[in-house]
């Protein structure tokens, strides 16, 4: 707190209360936004808040975001007002609106669609209001409009360059209609339009409430002024820290055009003085499929991964100003280009960036330390409902919480909204069902999900669901991380593989994967899926017994990966009134075979470890834990490029933070 205040005493020319007053009526305006639209859009996929506001000044610069806004869009909020202010310089008018989704200018991806309304007073825009709703569907190949098999985004979607909705306050109906029509839920998609068109003009509406209350000269003052406070906090806090260089990498599963294979994601991050330098040079180039991510994107995930080791500074363009980024030569999966696809970037390059700086950081701020949290998931499934005679066109558009990395001095997070978007909320599955005709079967935390570690991961979920009334309809899943399973840090263990099992425990079942696009399904086929937990921090052998124990009676590590994955031997006395006891004895003993052994497991011949699993010798706990061997998980074929890689990050992240085997004692002659 006094650092704040002594912060606020230097360079304002507005008072210090008048200063705080209009800072936070910023904050408030734009969660008005928010409620405007929670109580006027049509689609339920917005219901659940993925969508976010934002308020920039005339130059585009962010000044301010909500409290409950998603990380991704927040930070790409202020490329796009900057995008619609050079379209259309000195042809903006009083009540014009305008729309744009292109991530080729700043964006995020096809279904995000934005809105920007330019607030005038005395005929000057003094300020734009913004407000990104994810739409259901925005048209390309599959319902959703998530096709993996996508190089270009011809296949994405429409691409809605900036372009005028309203024009000095009429609606331009034709260009609207044309936008929607090109949408699978047309009615949704324009009800979602007004919807947000609404909250920006309740933003212009509390903006020249303030200009009357204070002036013109005092608020558009603010604007700046809360960038610049924002601004001087951030190098405050970074002067502190130590300068120099450090690196690592994150991986996306696959490149499906060009075999098996990890790609990597390199991060380096250089402090100097006040100033934080990212270089992501080296990073892969782009991948035949959606997983790629543009300049908006990228930046948003550095900005997102760093903000979340200063959560107390408010977020604005002054945070910006803190941080460099040179992305490297374009044509890679973190600096792609038109036409290269890019909407499956959220679940492909964003969360490798966040993960990795939150790695860099941990070792920054040891306090703040987290491990590798669960990669973001969606499930698409859309056909005809036939429940209806008319058969409409339905989407069932879901997501699911999952584990966050274990943290230094505390477990991680169980079944929590992903950190590409914390605000983003589990859809209520009663409203699913009323709206498209899909069942859920199941969904619960899941058991030894979360990595083992000193502190345990968080756990994930699983989830399942039956299709019932139903004709063509198709499924499509944009996750990853079913090969680069979420890591543990400081000697902590990995979580467990994504992936979708259809029709699981059936003579038809299949396993298909974490990326998949327009798989046929119908009414009677059942599907499941977990959430990865997080990965675990600290080495499990560390991790007191008791509170192994205590996971055990809540549900979170069963009795055999308690003993497998953490040396503890726990004797279950009445499991449905969750009464158990420790070994110690045998935990000792275990513990002590464990050290021995394990450094061993990460060098046995992959084949034969894969054999093993194919005999059910091992499962698949086993194989990602102990012996760093990743499968295709459906036919239990080697992936030897992938496991060579996940090996070597397991001796990195695991092997190298434990402590050496003591040698027993000899008996003295």
């Amino acid at each position: 707190m006094n650092e704040l205040l002594a912060s606020e005493r230097r360079g304002y020319t507005l008072d210090p209360v008048t200063f705080e007053v209009l800072k936070n009526a910023f904050i408030t305006i734009v969660d008005q936004m928010a409620e405007q639209i929670l109580r006027t859009c049509h689609s339920f996929v917005i219901y659940a808040r993925d969508f976010s506001s934002a308020l920039c000044d005339a130059n585009g610069d962010t000044i301010m975001q909500g409290s409950q806004d998603i990380a991704v869009h927040v930070g790409t909020l202020h490329t796009t007002c900057k995008s619609i202010i050079e379209a259309f310089a000195g042809d903006m008018h009083e009540g014009d609106v305008f729309a744009m989704n292109d991530p080729y200018l700043g964006g995020t991806h096809f279904n995000d669609v934005r809105i920007v309304r330019p607030i005038f007073h005395d005929g000057e825009v003094i300020a734009y209001a913004l407000s990104n709703g994810h739409w259901a569907d925005v048209g390309g190949s599959v319902p959703g409009s998530f096709d993996i098999t996508a190089k270009e985004h011809f296949a994405e979607g429409l691409r809605i360059t900036p372009v005028r909705i309203y024009d000095r306050g009429r609606y331009l109906g034709d260009v609207v209609r044309m936008i929607v029509s090109n949408t699978r839920a047309p009615s949704d998609a324009e009800g979602d339009l007004h919807s947000q068109v609404e909250a920006t003009r309740v933003a212009e509406r509390e903006i020249l409430r303030l200009v009357a209350k204070y002036g013109r000269s005092t608020v558009t003052t603010a604007f700046s002024e809360v960038q610049d406070y924002v601004e001087r906090l951030t190098r405050q806090r970074i002067e502190r820290l130590p300068d120099g260089t450090w690196q690592t990498e994150d991986y996306i599963d696959s490149d499906p055009s060009a075999g098996e294979g990890l790609i990597p994601v390199k991060v380096k991050l250089t402090i100097e003085g006040d100033q934080v330098h990212y270089d992501l040079t080296g990073s892969h180039p782009v991948i035949g499929t959606f997983l790629n991510s543009c300049y908006g994107t990228t930046f948003s995930g550095v900005v997102a991964g760093t903000k979340t080791f200063f959560p107390d500074i408010p977020l604005n363009s002054g945070f910006y100003r803190a941080i460099q980024i040179e992305l490297g030569p374009p044509g890679t999966v973190v600096n792609a280009e038109w036409p290269v696809a890019v909407t499956g970037f959220c679940a492909g390059p964003y969360e490798k960036i966040m993960s990795s700086i939150f790695e860099l950081w941990s070792g920054l701020m040891p306090e703040r330390a987290i491990a590798c949290c669960f990669n973001l998931e969606y499930l698409l499934v859309g056909g005809r409902d036939t429940r209806r005679p008319d058969r409409p066109i339905f989407m069932w558009y879901d997501w699911m919480v999952g584990g966050w990395g274990g943290r230094n001095g505390k477990d991680g997070s169980n079944a929590t909204a992903p950190i590409f978007g914390v605000g983003l909320a589990v859809q209520p599955l009663e409203g699913q069902e009323r709206l498209s005709p899909v069942v859920t079967t199941g969904h619960q935390i899941l058991p030894d999900s979360g990595g083992p570690g000193r502190f345990r991961g968080g756990c994930g979920v699983e989830k399942g669901a039956t299709l019932t009334d139903a004709d063509g309809t198709v499924m499509s899943y944009c996750c990853d991380r079913a090969r680069s399973v979420a890591w543990g840090m400081n000697g902590g263990l990995p979580s467990i593989p994504h992936g979708l099992w259809l029709n699981r425990g059936r003579p038809d079942g299949r396993f298909l994967g974490a990326v998949f696009s327009g798989v046929p399904i119908v009414s009677g086929d059942t599907f499941v899926r977990p959430s990865a937990g997080g990965g675990g921090y600290g080495d499990p052998l560390e991790r007191d017994p008791e509170a192994v124990l205590e996971d055990v009676v809540e549900g979170y590590v069963t009795v055999g990966r308690a003993l497998r994955d953490y040396g503890v031997a726990v004797r279950e006395l009445d499991p449905e009134l969750a009464r158990y006891e420790l070994d110690l004895e045998q935990t000792e003993h275990e513990r002590q075979r464990i050290r021995r052994e394990r450094r061993g497991w990460l060098s046995e011949g992959p084949e034969q470890v894969a054999a093993r699993y194919r005999a059910g010798e091992l499962d698949v706990f086993d194989l990602v834990r102990q012996y760093g061997v990743i499968l295709d998980w459906g036919t239990g074929e080697l992936l030897p490029n992938t496991t060579r890689v996940f090996r070597e990050m397991l001796q990195r992240r695991a092997v190298q933070h434990w402590e050496q085997p003591k040698e027993p004692a000899r008996e003295a002659r």
